[in-house]
């Protein structure tokens, strides 16, 4: 099994600003465009398949993955198997919705499904601490920080683009990170 070098680890986190960030204007952030649909291969946020799953995809969301190379994260599984966990069996509409979860897993292609490796997880555990920190983050938050870090990173180590609709999360990783990408999109 590999090691976290923590030292290393503990020296990346020299971005650290020490002050609360905002979130940027809309054009100063990299939102998908018509017309530049070819590009980097994506990684998805748990918002995309959220936003296909209930009919909230835009056109231009279905175009960016019909036209790149579309990766997944064990991240995003855990967060749609956690759907699932969290339902009530008892509602009639359950059985429905954990149907769409199971049927979106399935059609992920095993060659394209990556799970974080100890370096992105130690680092991204670090980055979602300093980022709670500095945003104030709440008890509730403190998960999907760290899960949105996961995400980040990981994408950053496979030279992927996350295509998320979280802007403002998002964004601030961007600032903290300046070389990880992100590409985001808004819901119907």
């Amino acid at each position: 099994m590999a090691e976290l070098d923590f030292d290393a680890v503990r020296r990346w986190a020299r971005f650290d600003p020490q002050r609360t960030l905002a979130r940027r204007r809309d054009n100063e952030l990299p939102f998908a465009d018509p017309n530049s649909i070819g590009g980097q291969g994506l990684l998805l946020d748990t918002s995309v398949y959220i936003d296909q799953m209930q009919g909230r995809s835009p056109r231009l969301l279905d175009d960016l993955i019909a036209q790149r190379q579309v990766n997944h994260s064990t991240v995003a599984i855990q967060e749609l198997m956690y759907t699932v966990g969290v339902l009530d069996p008892s509602d009639a509409r359950t059985a429905g919705v954990i149907e769409v979860i199971g049927k979106q897993i399935r059609a992920m292609p095993p060659h394209r499904v990556f799970a974080p490796d100890i370096e992105v997880l130690g680092r991204a555990a670090l980055l979602s601490g300093i980022l709670c920190r500095l945003q104030g983050y709440e008890k509730g938050a403190k998960l999907r920080a760290l899960q949105d870090c996961v995400l980040f990173l990981q994408a950053q180590k496979l030279g992927l683009v996350v295509l998320t609709a979280n802007v403002g999360d998002y964004d601030i990783l961007l600032q903290l990170i300046p070389s990880g990408r992100a590409l985001f999109y808004r819901a119907k």
